[in-house]
């Protein structure tokens, strides 16, 4: 039976970690920026970029929603909120 480190070590994908460091780094600048300005959509919007690069344990997927949630931020800031 393996031991639990070594399970957690052969479940790790190189192209998610990278994804993962990309879109949290991303999502933690946006969320900065938003604490600076007042502004809660980059607030929130930065919270589920980096929640998504905890939760989300595929590359595509985490890159897929992290677009999702960038366009729906610009959207509400083009609709004004």
């Amino acid at each position: 039976m393996p031991d639990a480190a070594s399970s957690f070590l052969s479940s790790l994908n190189t192209n998610t970690l990278i994804a993962s460091l990309i879109w949290g780094s991303i999502g933690s600048g946006v969320f900065i920026y938003g604490w600076k300005q007042k502004s809660m959509i980059p607030v929130w919007g930065g919270l589920l970029l980096v929640g998504g690069s905890y939760f989300i344990s595929s590359a595509l997927l985490m890159s897929l929603a992290s677009i999702f949630i960038l366009a729906g931020m610009y959207w509400l800031k083009k609709q004004g909120y």
